[in-house]
């Protein structure tokens, strides 16, 4: 499938009272939009958080301490 168009957006309506509203519109929307979308919405929120506290998102970033592996002997 290589020139496979991609999908059309996901396009969702909540209807009806909010009062009378439970989460199964929210549960069945973040499951329609799959793993991937769910954890960039997250990173989003994560990044949003650290700029509304003032703080560097550069903060966030991978950190190396690792010097090196050996194999231990048994």
């Amino acid at each position: 499938m290589a020139d496979s168009a991609p999908d059309p957006p996901l396009v969702m309506e909540r209807l009806g009272k909010i009062s009378e509203m439970d989460r199964s519109f929210d549960v069945e929307f973040w499951q329609r939009l799959g793993p991937r979308a769910i954890f960039a919405a997250a990173w989003e929120m994560v990044l949003d958080a650290y700029k509304w506290k003032q703080k560097s998102v550069s903060e966030l970033d991978f950190q190396r301490s690792v010097e090196s592996f050996q194999r231990l002997r048994r």
